[in-house]
């Protein structure tokens, strides 16, 4: 093994190529997640109903939980965005590092549940069932609130992206 010659280093074609370059969620990605949860949600009703006798409750809990979550990740994008921007301290670079994970996993997460509660809240079109119409907006109400979220988190993430000629990245 000494023997040989080292390997040859291979250069990028691309600088988002490099190694240790972590890039943005792609929106494939996104709307794969999104389809999932569409019918993770539409089976959910009949399949309980068959299961357990009853399809579940959406309360307003998940909508009000995933609206903080998304407010918050719109104002940390924001301020953000404004220490990239030259606006204020920079934050270090493991705190954008950990930015940048705490969003991608928002928006893949946001992205499920956005899917999820809108196939749960189609599911309730035209059911004749007397919870019908609340579990249909609740479910509606969640399915926006995890827009808001995924929205909050590609936000997120596109502000902790820095220029490849930027030293301090």
């Amino acid at each position: 093994m000494r023997d040989q010659p080292p390997l040859p280093e291979l250069e990028p074609e691309d600088d988002a190529d490099r190694p240790g370059r972590l890039r943005p969620v792609p929106p494939g990605a996104l709307a794969g997640w999104t389809v999932v949860g569409l019918a993770v949600g539409w089976f959910v009703h009949p399949l309980s109903e068959r299961w357990r006798g009853a399809a579940p409750n959406v309360s307003w809990l998940p909508s009000v939980a995933l609206l903080f979550v998304g407010v918050f990740l719109l104002l940390t994008a924001r301020s953000t965005a404004r220490a990239m921007r030259g606006v204020g301290e920079r934050p270090p670079g493991h705190q954008m590092v950990n930015r940048f994970v705490l969003a991608r996993a928002c928006a893949l997460v946001g992205a499920f549940f956005a899917g999820g509660y809108a196939g749960y809240a189609l599911s309730w079109v035209g059911d004749e069932a007397g919870l019908a119409t609340d579990r249909l907006l609740r479910s509606a109400a969640a399915a926006v609130a995890a827009v808001l979220m995924t929205v909050g988190a590609v936000l997120l993430e596109r502000a902790c992206r820095t220029r490849s000629d930027d030293p301090t990245s």
